[in-house]
């Protein structure tokens, strides 16, 4: 038993899944996919299974995005995502491509009744300077702080003056960071990197879960 234990264990990603991304992004077809697909599932998909096995424990069940892309209202027709992700049950992201290893923590994009309770949350000066305060630390961390869309002013109904107007103009907010490829995405250290990005975006994703989801 212990001998499977360990061949389950996770040991970061091979060169292969680097090489594998580098090699769909020149030529992303079927062709290439068919011919490869099982460099991905050994070297791409099967240590991120390993990976999301151990985070389980205190991150929740961990999901991957299915590789292919949705192309319907889309004018590009590439079949294939060029990255690998995943989302864990109790916040958090985690993706490999040729680039390397990012993760995040957060809400990408809000709708229409999560923006409004986090406008209120901003907006009320307690729960508001707790989220200035975890942002602040986080940024300290070298950890981005972003959203996929930004107001350019301040939202109808608050002040453009806002202590607060830069967060209110968010559309969501997550922490976000990015490790460039090398040669430690090939060893354990990859999964304690993102262990311990997820553990300091944690103070972020608790706050968005009492007061936004």
């Amino acid at each position: 038993m212990a001998g499977v234990v360990d061949h389950m264990a996770f040991h970061g990603w091979p060169a292969e899944a680097l090489e594998f991304y580098e090699g769909l992004e020149a030529d992303n077809s079927r062709t290439y996919w068919t011919a490869h697909k099982h460099i991905y599932d050994r070297d791409v998909r099967g240590p991120m299974v390993e990976l999301l096995t151990e985070l389980e424990p205190e991150f929740g069940e961990g999901k991957i995005f299915r590789p292919n892309r949705d192309v319907r209202f889309s004018a590009d027709k590439s079949p294939y995502k060029t990255t690998i992700a995943a989302t864990l049950d109790r916040g958090g992201y985690v993706q490999l491509s040729a680039d390397g290893l990012a993760a995040g923590s957060g809400i990408y994009m809000m709708d229409a009744d999560q923006l409004s309770r986090y406008r209120h949350a901003v907006d009320d000066d307690e729960t508001g300077d707790e989220l200035r305060a975890l942002v602040d630390e986080l940024i300290k961390q070298d950890v981005e702080v972003t959203a996929r869309e930004y107001l350019k002013t301040a939202p109808r109904g608050y002040a453009k003056d806002h202590p607060r107007v830069e967060l209110l103009r968010h559309k969501g907010i997550i922490a976000w960071r990015h490790w460039p490829a090398e040669a430690w995405l090939g060893t354990s250290a990859a999964k304690d990197t993102v262990v311990e990005f997820l553990r300091l975006a944690r103070p972020l994703n608790d706050w968005l879960a009492e007061y936004v989801a």
